[in-house]
């Protein structure tokens, strides 16, 4: 096993050995881009309105660049593609909804299957390296680069998932308390936006991010109605969905929009009570096993404990 790894790495030092020597034999031949970019800055002027200065500066390396870097960087992230690609089988939209859910707003669904590819190599290069150290056996090296791999691929998975869990608590949380507000930002005599306006200016939390996506589609023009039915689609938590879609509804046909965000407010208190009462008996009957399974061993010992002597008659 320690002769072919060793193999395996004098090949590979060999191979970089002769990038690096046809590097420095046949220089690469200069990109074109750096030499057309000074005669299309008129062009470009024209379109823009303004002139590219930077343009003019041509960054040191950026017309030869490195042979190495031009040779195992391209099929290095090929690579990585398709192996996130062929882990995380969603399409992209379906992605960027869960991404969106979890709060991952910054990150791209080809970010997110980069990182899923990365962390699948990772962990299974360090299960082989391990079982290559320790193990000493094929077959135990490749079981843990199996497993790694395995272990990779699903933790940044699980990450989304906990993040979708977590901000759907912390929505349905804080949803009873920002229902309210709202109710008495419009019995005040404010508009659905206006009430949400002076709610964002002044609170924090996972709705409150939501609302503020909201008046940012209004401000970029889009109609009110389209925009909380956007974010009811996005939203993790339905009774969120639904407070929007009232908004919405109240914005269109003008609702009595306080009477029924009380509504709805009562209506997440009660499922709030009810699921709370449900997780208390789950946990007071789990509270019971340990109490089963420590007491009930010892008490059919001392019944069983005499059972011989009362059928046999022996003490």
């Amino acid at each position: 096993m320690s002769r072919s790894l060793f193999l395996a790495l004098g090949v590979a030092g060999a191979g970089l050995a002769a990038a690096g020597a046809a590097a420095f034999v046949v220089r690469p031949l200069p990109r074109l881009a750096p030499r057309v970019r000074p005669y299309t800055l008129v062009a470009r002027a024209r379109g823009r309105g303004d002139v590219d200065v930077t343009a003019l500066v041509v960054p040191s390396g950026s017309a030869h660049g490195s042979t190495l870097h031009r040779l195992f960087v391209p099929p290095l992230r090929a690579m990585v593609a398709r192996i996130g690609r062929a882990v995380e089988r969603r399409d992209d939209d379906a992605l960027a909804m869960s991404l969106r859910q979890a709060g991952f707003v910054a990150v791209t669904p080809d970010g997110y299957r980069t990182t899923v590819a990365s962390r699948l190599v990772l962990f299974g290069v360090a299960g082989g390296a391990f079982g290559i150290a320790v193990m000493h056996s094929p077959v135990a090296t490749l079981g843990l680069t199996v497993c790694g791999s395995v272990f990779g691929a699903s933790r940044t998975r699980g990450r989304v998932d906990r993040a979708i869990r977590d901000r759907t608590e912390r929505i349905r949380l804080e949803l009873y308390t920002v229902n309210q507000l709202l109710a008495m930002h419009v019995r005040t005599g404010a508009g659905p936006i206006q009430a949400v306006q002076r709610l964002v200016d002044r609170g924090s939390g996972a709705v409150i991010e939501e609302l503020a996506s909201v008046l940012a589609a209004v401000r970029r023009g889009t109609s009110e109605p389209a925009a909380f039915r956007r974010v009811a689609e996005l939203t993790p938590e339905p009774a969120a969905a639904r407070t929007y879609k009232l908004f919405a509804a109240g914005a269109e046909r003008g609702v009595d929009l306080g009477g029924s965000l009380r509504a709805l407010s009562e209506d997440i208190r009660d499922a709030r009570r009810e699921e709370i009462r449900k997780t208390a008996t789950k946990r007071r009957a789990a509270m019971l096993v340990p109490t089963i399974a420590v007491l009930a061993p010892v008490m059919l010992l001392f019944i069983a404990a005499p059972l011989p002597s009362i059928v046999f008659g022996s003490r």
